[in-house]
């Protein structure tokens, strides 16, 4: 196995409602079947599938899967300053803040906010690992002559 997340599917109960929430964020759909709501992101593709579907394509009930699992969801930002205009942006679209915008022990600023099945997005600027000139992410930052493109 690389390397690599290729899809995220989250599971939601309403499928235009939840689309409506991330393209209220700004977000495009694609072209994509029925029944799947896509967004093309930088390296991968986030889709929206309904809950009771998303169950029976894996054989359990709707209320087997659901709530907060222990995953987060990150968005990086170029600055600190872009953090709370996201959740702003967020809470507007009807997704609920869970910790406002703020300084973090390591040194970086972040906030937390819920769409609206429930799933924990972080928003953060981390100056340690500024964004490639597209917007991708990692870890050790772009930029740094050490790690290579």
């Amino acid at each position: 196995m690389q390397q690599r997340i290729s899809l995220i599917t989250l599971a939601v109960n309403d499928l235009e409602a939840s689309a409506a929430f991330y393209e209220a964020l700004g977000w495009g759909r694609v072209d994509s079947p029925d029944g799947v709501i896509a967004f093309d992101l930088i390296g991968q593709t986030l889709g929206l599938y309904p809950r009771d579907k998303l169950a029976e394509d894996m054989g359990l009930s709707p209320d087997d899967i659901g709530g907060f699992s222990g995953v987060t969801f990150a968005h990086n930002v170029r600055a600190a300053s872009d953090v709370a205009p996201i959740l702003a942006r967020a809470e507007a679209a009807g997704g609920r803040i869970i910790k406002p915008a703020a300084d973090i022990f390591w040194g970086g600023h972040i906030g937390y906010f819920a769409d609206p099945d429930g799933h924990v997005w972080e928003v953060a600027h981390n100056p340690f690992s500024p964004l490639s000139e597209e917007g991708a992410f990692r870890w050790n930052g772009y930029g740094n002559t050490d790690q290579g493109s």
